[in-house]
This record gives C-alpha cells, structure tokens and sequence, in this order.
C-alpha cells in the first residue's frame, strides 16, 4: 500500500478528551475517530489490527472444534424475560421500542440468543456437545464511557458458548477453552497473565480473566509471588484467622464520642487522631430481593463486593441509597455502626482479630469508642473472607508465598454457566436412559477492539505505537527521504514491489515530505520494521532496517534487502 493513496490522518497533538496512552494514540496515529461518547469509527490502520486479532481467533477456536455462527444484534425482550435478567442487568442494557411498540434490546451479550437457538435444535446427547461463537459488535450502556475503547459503549466482542450433556464434559471443555485461549493471547504477542475471577452479570459458578498486563490497567491482580496461583483482588482468596476461643470479652463498654460533620474513615481518623486500623466500616447493601444488608471490613480495608453478592447469593447488590440508610440505621450516611443495629450482619475474617474498635454510633454526628467485635457485634454476625486481597498477605494456596499487585487489562474471560440459562429457557436434551435433562453450558468471550487498545497501553514510548509483530498493521514500512530524486524513488519501488510479491505486508511512504516528519509518523504508526533509502546509502548500495521496538539499525545490501526483510517479517515461517 502506497501512503499517498491511504487513509491515515495523523495528528500532532493529543486529542483534549483522552485520558489514556491508548486512546491517545490511535486517534493521533490514524486509527480511530470518536462519532459519540464511547462510539468510534475503525479508520483502515485500525481496522487491519481488528482484522489480525480476528483471524488469530478464529484460526484458534476452528481448530479446537469450535464453529462461527451470527447471531442478531438486536435482541427480543421475551427471551431476556425468561432468563430473568430483563430486570437485573440495569442500565448498561440499551432497551429499544419498536413501531408496534415491543421491546428489544442491542445485546451486550447472547446467552438468551443461542440458548434459544439450541433448545429448538438438539433433542439428544448424540447432538453433544456443541461449541458456537460469534464475532459481533455490542452495547452497553456505560454511565461514564472513558478510556478510549478500553470502556466504549460500542465494542467488538468474540463471544461463543459450549452445550454439555453433564458437568464433567462441560467442564473439559472448559479448560480446552482456556487453553485455547492462552494460544490465542500468545500468537497475539502480549504479555498476560490468566486469574479467577467473579463471574458478575453472566453468572455461573467459574470463571478465568485473561488479563494483559499493563501498569495503566483498570483492573488490580494478585498474584502469588510462589505458586501459579493469580486472581483479580476481587477475588482473591484470604486465609481465615486461625480459630480461637472468644477472646477480648473484658474492658470498657463502647462509649459515645461527638463526631460533628466527620463521616469519611479519613475524616474521623484525623479528628479522633487514630490509624484507619482501628475502625470498623459499615457499609449498607440492598439484595436483588430488596433487603437490606450490613457488611464490615477493617477501616483500612476495601470491601470486595464480589465476594459479598457469593457469600449472600444474590445476583444483584447496590449500596443503599441515603434513605434507606437513614431508615434502616437512624442516622444519616456516615455514621452507620453495627452495635444494635437490627440488620442481617456480615463481617470480613479481620474484625475477629481487633481488641477494640472505632465505628458509627447510628447517631448523626457520633460514633462509638471502644467496641469489642468478639463482644459487642450483635448475635447471628457471620465472618467470612469479604475484602479485597492486599501485597505482602500470605498466598492461601501454598501458604508460603506473598501476593504481588500487578494491573492488567481484561481482554478474555472464560464460564462455567452449568444449567443457569438453560433451566430458565427450558433448553433439554434426553440423555442415555431417555430422561429430560437441561444443558450443560459454558461461555468464552474475547474483547477484539479492547484487545487492540490493550496492547497499545502495554507496548508504546513517548514517540507512539509499538505493535507486536502479529497485530501490526503493516509490518514493514519503507521511508524514501527524498520522493523526488530519481535514483532514491527506484530503488524505494523496486523493494516495495519485491516485497509485495514475497507477500510482505508493507506500506510505502511515497508522500513528498521532509524525513522527519516521515519517521515520526512511522514511529507513531507502531510499524515493526523501518526501512529507510537514503542517499548516502544509496551511494554504498544499501538500505538501513530499524526495528521500532529498539534494537541496532542494520545496513542491508539493496539487491538481498527483500529477502532478508521478508524473513524477520516472519514470512514464509
């Protein structure tokens, strides 16, 4: 492909709405154009790495078995009725009215879609099993689209899912999925990383992210600095404390301080001149079913509300609005407390190691000092593992390691639904003694647009774009510095057409433009391999190759140049 004849508006400057490397440089390389908040056009240079991240997966899953099928985008309440997700999935679902005023969504996902399809085709376990995926564009409707396309309202998703005639074999293919999964991230180039993680609105009972790597990811991992054993902070596991009897039963009973105005654990920590160690968080939860719940976690602590909708299970879970806080505590937000407070009660594993503690007074403007968890949290608390994991806490798997917090960037996840959707559409099969049984079902998604902003923010330097070589939208390009002089021109055309008939996917920089800005787009652009006539090169009967990931810059003799290019571009291989 010749530039001049390419559609790729390069920009000097950061677009003023963008936040991250990502989504800075793909406007400024050419890549992609914002229509709407969270909704971008895929200009030829983005849409090629769209087209690579493609075809890896699809290379993948069609040699694991796996086959393409397409599926609308625009989904019919009816089905998402049966489910039961019509009313839990909230506000990202874009819900859309007809003419004859029926209501559809634009599908951010499509378990109801191809359950549907299935129940009304296999009839029998000689149909099992059955893997069916799908590359298509979705909606959800973010509240706050941001990053680019890391979290766009309109993305490009590869999702696919699996039909099992029991749970073993569901979950053998399970695990072939994440194999698979773990080919596809590695022919892409990326450094990742696979963890547990919560399922949230898909549901089921187990499920991996495929997390790539990236200091300016949104999501925090932990990981075992010994053992194999990773997941997302929501879910890592913490060991329980080791059991002991009732302990701290003696000392003073709580006593009531006056807090005016200090709400926050910062707040009433600076006020009272004590660690956020010391205080008890009461946070207010409303279940899917409409009752209220308190949750506690050490002052210092985050609470994983992952972990919490597990521990409870319900499917949705909001933290109380001011209201319902004033009226299930008394008080206003900020100080809520657990003593006498007449609610179901759930406490992270730490409290049971406090002596005393700092917490609301469910009282405006108060708290309470002095409090003894094993003594003064009401009768029926339960404790269980409810915060998010921290560095340096021990690994619970091999009990010798420490977590290391590293962020990433999720790009794949992998479920096992096990009967949740089936069930509920009633899609069965008759299994070998004739009986009716639901599906076994799995779920594998893959973010394609999210995939292409991943890597940039893992791989880039202050000069723009580094591709991996598999995701490059071309992997060569030639800079001629001076278009206009004949010699330079030749020989520039005559390794283009070289390595176009060697089938090197390369891009000519034909514009008549000063070198600088020619290497600075070519930098920008992310291009694997720089190749650059000059004449003073030209003199000696040799081209120069700059590999745009670092390395030394190669003098290439000009007669085997196309060959030598063309094996590091991997062609051929």
């Amino acid at each position: 492909m010749r530039l001049t004849k390419f559609f790729a508006p390069t920009l000097k400057d950061d677009p003023t709405d963008a936040d991250v490397i990502s989504h800075k440089l793909l406007v400024r390389a050419g890549m992609i154009r914002q229509v709407a908040r969270g909704i971008y056009d895929y200009l030829p240079l983005g849409l090629r790495v769209i087209r690579r991240i493609e075809k890896i997966v699809r290379e993948e899953l069609d040699q694991a078995g796996c086959q393409e099928i397409l599926m609308p985008a625009i989904c019919p309440a009816e089905l998402w009725e049966e489910s039961g997700r019509w009313g839990h999935y909230g506000k990202e679902l874009l819900r859309i009215r007809d003419r004859n005023d029926r209501e559809f969504c634009f599908g951010p996902t499509h378990e109801e879609v191809v359950t549907d399809l299935v129940r009304g085709e296999i009839r029998s376990y000689r149909d099992l099993p059955k893997n069916l995926y799908q590359v298509q564009t979705k909606f959800r409707d973010e509240v706050r689209p941001r990053f680019g396309l890391m979290r766009g309202r309109e993305f490009l998703m590869k999702d696919g899912y699996s039909f099992h005639a029991d749970r073993e074999d569901a979950e053998r293919e399970y695990h072939e999925m994440y194999a698979v999964y773990e080919r596809i991230f590695t022919r892409c180039g990326l450094e990742f990383r696979a963890v547990e993680a919560d399922t949230g609105a898909i549901g089921g009972s187990l499920s991996h992210e495929f997390q790539v790597l990236a200091s300016s990811g949104e999501d925090e991992i932990a990981a075992c600095d010994q053992c194999l054993y990773a997941a997302n902070i929501e879910k890592a596991e913490i060991k329980a404390p080791p059991a002991r009897e009732t302990a701290f039963a003696e000392g003073e009973a709580p006593r009531l301080v006056e807090t005016p105005e200090k709400r926050t654990i910062e707040e009433v920590s600076s006020f009272l001149d004590l660690p956020a160690a010391h205080f008890l968080k009461t946070l207010i939860y409303v279940q899917a079913n409409g009752e209220p719940v308190a949750a506690l976690v050490r002052g210092d602590h985050k609470i994983s509300e992952a972990k919490l909708r597990s521990l409870l299970g319900t499917e949705a879970l909001t933290l109380a609005e001011p209201d319902v806080v004033r009226e299930v505590t008394g008080a206003p937000v900020g100080f809520a407390g657990p003593v006498g407070l007449s609610l179901p009660i759930v406490a992270d594993f730490a409290l049971q190691e406090m002596a005393t503690a700092v917490a609301g007074a469910n009282q405006a403007d108060h708290h309470l000092l002095d409090i003894c968890p094993s003594r003064d949290l009401p009768d029926g608390t339960t404790f269980a593992d409810l915060r998010q994991a921290q560095a340096g806490e021990t690994c619970p798997r091999c009990e010798n390691g420490k977590y290391q917090i590293h962020r990433g960037i999720e790009s794949g996840q992998v479920f096992y639904l096990g009967t949740k959707y089936s069930e509920a559409l009633g899609a069965t099969f008759l299994n070998h003694q004739g009986k009716e049984r639901p599906l076994e079902m799995g779920c594998y998604g893959i973010g394609i647009s999210r995939t292409l902003a991943a890597a940039v923010e893992q791989s880039h330097d202050e000069n723009g774009i580094i591709w991996p070589m598999p995701l490059a939208p071309f992997t060569v390009q030639i800079v001629p510095t001076k278009m206009k002089d004949d010699a330079i021109r030749a020989a520039a055309e005559s390794l283009y057409l070289d390595l176009c008939e060697r089938k090197v996917d390369v891009l000519l920089d034909d514009r008549d433009e000063r070198p600088g800005v020619k290497f600075k787009d070519a930098d920008l652009m992310g291009t694997p391999l720089r190749i650059t006539i000059g004449p003073r090169g030209l003199e000696k009967g040799i081209v120069e190759m700059r590999p745009r990931a670092g390395g030394e810059t190669e003098e290439l003799p000009l007669e085997t140049a196309g060959a030598v290019i063309a094996e590091r571009a991997g062609v051929g291989r």
